[in-house]
Order: C-alpha cells, then sequence, then structure tokens
C-alpha cells in the first residue's frame, strides 16, 4: 500500500488535511498517512509526528518567535521520512516551514506534492523558480493560479477550493438564533477576529471598540462571535469590558455563526473566502506590527488583500488594512450595508460570483487522485 507524509501548519490547512486524508483513505483504504497537523488529520486516521498548534503566527518578526519549535517539528518530519520513505509528501499552504520541509525530503528523492499553493501572484514571486526545483505537481485551489504555475513550467492542476465541500450548518437561521438566545429576525453581525491567538490579539480590541458604535446607529443589533477552536480565554479578554451589547461567543462553528448573520466583520484569510461562499457582505480587517508590515509591504504586488476580492478581480468588498482598521471605520463599513440596502444586494450578487470562479465541489476528492497518481508514478518507478 502507498505511503504519504501529509503536512498543514494552521486550523485551514488542518481542515484541508483531513478531508484530503479521507479521500486518500477511501480511493486506497490501505494506505498509510503521517504528518503534521491536528485534530481534522489525526481524525482522518493519519498519525502525527508533530501537532502543528504553536506554529501558526502571522507575520515576517513573529514568525521568529517559533523558530525553536518549527525546526524541532522539521527534524522530527525529516527523520520519520528518512527512515520510512514515503512515496509522496503532501505540503499544504504554510509556504515558509513547507518550503524547507519539501527542499529536506526532494534531497531524499521523495515526490512531492503541494496543495494550496503559496501566493506567488501577491507577494514574494522569486518562490517560483524554487517550486519548480522541489515541487512535482501543484494543486491549484484558484482559477487563475493554474497559467501562473504552468507558465512557470511547474505541473499543476486545478481541483477548486475545498471548502466547497467542508462547509456544514446545522440548522437553519431562525433554530440558531433559538438556540443562542437570539432574535432571528434581527440585523446581527458576524465578528471573525482570526485563528492564531497573535492575529486575535491586534483585531478584537479594535472590533470590541467597533461594537458600541455600530449599536448606536443599527436599532436591536446583534452580534456573534465564531472562536476558532482551541484559542485561550485571554486573547478574548478586550470582549469583557464592552458593556451595553451582548456579543454571543460560538467555539467551532463558523458556518453556523455566518448563516445566521446579515453581515461580517472578518480577519482576511481563508475566512473572507467561508463567508463569500455563504454570500455575505463583509468588511475585510488586517493588522500586524507596525516592523512586519513595513517589511512586508515592499513585496506586495496586489493592491488588494482579502481573497473575495482577488478572486472576484476587483474591490467588492471594503478592506481596512493596518492604520486603516480602526473602530470608526469599522463601523462606518458595517452600517452602511444595514443603510443601503442596494449597496448590499450588488456586495450579494458579486460574492455569489466569487463562488462560481472557485469551481465545482469534490476538490478533496480530485486532489487525492492527483497525489495517488504520483506515488504510483513514483512506484512504478522504483520498481
Amino acid at each position: 500500500m502507498p505511503s504519504v507524509m501529509i503536512a498543514c501548519g494552521e486550523p485551514s490547512g488542518d481542515l484541508y488535511a483531513g478531508a484530503l486524508a479521507r479521500e486518500l483513505r477511501s480511493l486506497s483504504p490501505g494506505i498509510r498517512l503521517v504528518g503534521l497537523g491536528g485534530e481534522h488529520l489525526r481524525g482522518a486516521g493519519a498519525e502525527l509526528v508533530g501537532d502543528y498548534r504553536g506554529l501558526s503566527v502571522t507575520g515576517l518578526v513573529e514568525a521568529i518567535r517559533v523558530l525553536p519549535k518549527a525546526w524541532a517539528v522539521h527534524r522530527a518530519l525529516v527523520e520519520r521520512a528518512t527512515r520510512d520513505r514515503p512515496d509522496a509528501l503532501v505540503v499544504i499552504d504554510f509556504p515558509d516551514f513547507n518550503f524547507r520541509l519539501a527542499g529536506s525530503l526532494h534531497r531524499l528523492g521523495v515526490p512531492v506534492v503541494y496543495y494550496v499553493c503559496p501566493q506567488v501572484w501577491a507577494w514574494r514571486p522569486g518562490r517560483l523558480s524554487v517550486l519548480k526545483r522541489l515541487v512535482d505537481r501543484a494543486l491549484v485551489i484558484f482559477p487563475f493560479e493554474a497559467a501562473i504555475y504552468r507558465d512557470a513550467g511547474i505541473p499543476v492542476e486545478f481541483v477548486g477550493h475545498p471548502l466547497l465541500d467542508l462547509m456544514p450548518v446545522s440548522a437553519e437561521r431562525p433554530l440558531l438564533a433559538a438556540e443562542w438566545g437570539l432574535d432571528g429576525s434581527a440585523p446581527t453581525v458576524a465578528l471573525l477576529p482570526g485563528s492564531r491567538p497573535n492575529e486575535v490579539r491586534g483585531t478584537l480590541p479594535v472590533l470590541a471598540g467597533a461594537v458600541p458604535l455600530i449599536a448606536a446607529r443599527v436599532p436591536g443589533v446583534q452580534f456573534l462571535l465564531a472562536r476558532a477552536p482551541g484559542l485561550p480565554d485571554e486573547v478574548f479578554e478586550p470582549l469583557r469590558g464592552v458593556t451595553g451589547r451582548r456579543i454571543v461567543e460560538i467555539a467551532g462553528r463558523t458556518d453556523d455563526v455566518l448563516s445566521a448573520s446579515d453581515v461580517v466583520v472578518t480577519a482576511s484569510g481563508t475566512a473572507t473566502v467561508q463567508t463569500a461562499i455563504h454570500a455575505r457582505p463583509m468588511v475585510i480587517v488586517y493588522r500586524v506590527s507596525p516592523l512586519t508590515y513595513r517589511i512586508g509591504k515592499r513585496f506586495v504586488r496586489v493592491d488588494t488583500f482579502g481573497m473575495a476580492n482577488l478572486v472576484a478581480g476587483r474591490r467588492i468588498v471594503p478592506e481596512l488594512i493596518q492604520d486603516a482598521f480602526t473602530p470608526a471605520a469599522v463601523a462606518e463599513e458595517t452600517v452602511r450595508y444595514f443603510e443601503d440596502p442596494a449597496y448590499a444586494a450588488r456586495t450579494r450578487e458579486a460574492l455569489a460570483d466569487v463562488r462560481v470562479r472557485l469551481g465545482k465541489g469534490g476538490a478533496s476528492r480530485r486532489a487525492a487522485e492527483q497525489v495517488l497518481a504520483v506515488c504510483e508514478a513514483r512506484r512504478r518507478g522504483a520498481g
């Protein structure tokens, strides 16, 4: 039976890794899976050599703090691969770590599949030359990426976005509202502050400051907070100081929160795609340390950050980045959706088009087929 090592380094990557692992097991029931991940990858039957928690941060400067753990996990994965020689390594997003891991296993002769590829079209395009040297197959999830990789001479397949199959909603909005003690017909704002501790620490104080400003202008407004799993309670402390308006915290059910909301304020990242698939008008926010922003800005090649805007090819939802991300600005952009129904309707239509552009369901299955094809090619070559 084939053997595959899978490596991911953040909550969204773990979600995709778990879905990929389930499809690999469905197509090849005896397959052996090991790697770096979290509860989703483990739950799909993979043996974890390392846990991604504690590795995932936002920002160049912030990443320095996790280097010791990253190197320890890297060594453990390379030692395991040296001993067992998997038929393929699948790296999922998380490029700063996965580039080094791919290089190490490439030198061992292990084929490398990159699933959810680095955003070379947004910044650091020089990575394409490294990918061409290391990667046997790139599996991209956005339609415009395929031509970029193909033109660089990298074998590539557009498999579609895995979130299209990974967005369960447990109940309709009225039932969710009743479960959470809310009014199902009242205006509802969802707050998605991010999935990494340092990201939430930077985002949540500003969102907490925006809540009373929104409440003052939108009568009866309710707030839902989507809390990513595994985050410590202390990062949510800024919410404790918000008075006069109840904020309901919901853990591990982001899709339910989106389904029950009218407008979303979300940290930039995978959550913007998730929100777009739900066709919820959104305000995208993002902030890192000033030093990280100054360094990173030099390398950015796009004038928008949110994936919904990038996929659409134009700015369809507002982005509040770095110094523009203030409580007053968040409130202004959020309230506009409630005060201007035509603007909200146009935004929903544009987001529906984004969902179409993301392709059809079945991305995880198509990705698994590609991984097994690489495994088979290696085994034939070894034979």
